[in-house]
């Protein structure tokens, strides 16, 4: 089984059903990125110049015929030139502005009919108005994440083509910061329903699959 098949323990995760404060044991810090403004970008550009290298396989036969354009899988696009420039009249928010470059991976069909593809980038300059929180100790980030497809395009040079696409970014004013949450405590873990039977593992079975700590009701005197 898993947490969603065969599995009637209400130690798991899911939709709640009945009173959501049952079942409430503790408050538990949690340190994760909270995400104080995102907005999204999407327009369509016309006469992206994509220049293009290290061709797989290697050494087409021009001229190239284009297929397609899209993000270059593994890889992440990356900011630069940040600037945030935070409004007179209004002090919690600012213009933000930057550079994000796309890793782009272009597919062309060569003289000889041969499938290939080759690497490329895409550059895109954003300037937007954002919350972004005041200043603390611990410190705000903007992040950018950028996605490229494009169906119609020409090889107009050597290692050139110029294509139509669809760019979409999305910006978001962030931070690593300490959470208070209430908890339901920890899951029960079922079995896996495709695992193996396998042989105990001696000392291992005794000890729980998380950490544990009693109710802390005596403290150092300081």
């Amino acid at each position: 089984m898993s947490f969603y098949i065969n599995n009637s323990n209400p130690n798991k995760p899911g939709p709640l059903s009945g009173n959501a404060l049952n079942g409430i044991c503790e408050k538990i810090l949690i340190e994760t990125t909270k995400v104080f403004d995102a907005c999204l970008c999407s327009t369509t550009e016309t006469g992206i110049i994509l220049a293009v290298t290290d061709f797989e396989p290697a050494n087409p036969v021009l001229p190239l015929t284009y297929l397609s354009a899209e993000n270059t899988v593994g890889q992440t696009a990356t900011i630069s030139d940040l600037v945030i420039e935070r409004l007179d009249t209004c002090p919690n928010y600012a213009n933000v502005s930057f550079t994000l470059t796309i890793p782009v991976t272009v597919s062309y069909r060569d003289a000889n009919g041969t499938i290939g593809s080759a690497l490329s980038t895409i550059t895109v300059t954003k300037s937007v108005i954002m919350f972004v929180p005041q200043p603390s100790l611990t410190p705000v980030d903007i992040t950018a994440q950028g996605v490229f497809s494009s169906r119609i395009g020409t090889f107009t040079a050597p290692n050139i083509f110029t294509v139509t696409g669809c760019i979409q970014v999305i910006i978001k004013v962030v931070s690593t910061v300490d959470v208070l949450v209430p908890s339901y405590g920890y899951p029960t873990l079922p079995p896996c329903q495709t695992a193996p039977q396998q042989s105990a593992c001696p000392g291992l079975n005794d000890l729980p699959i998380y950490p544990t700590a009693s109710a802390v009701t005596n403290t150092p005197n300081m």
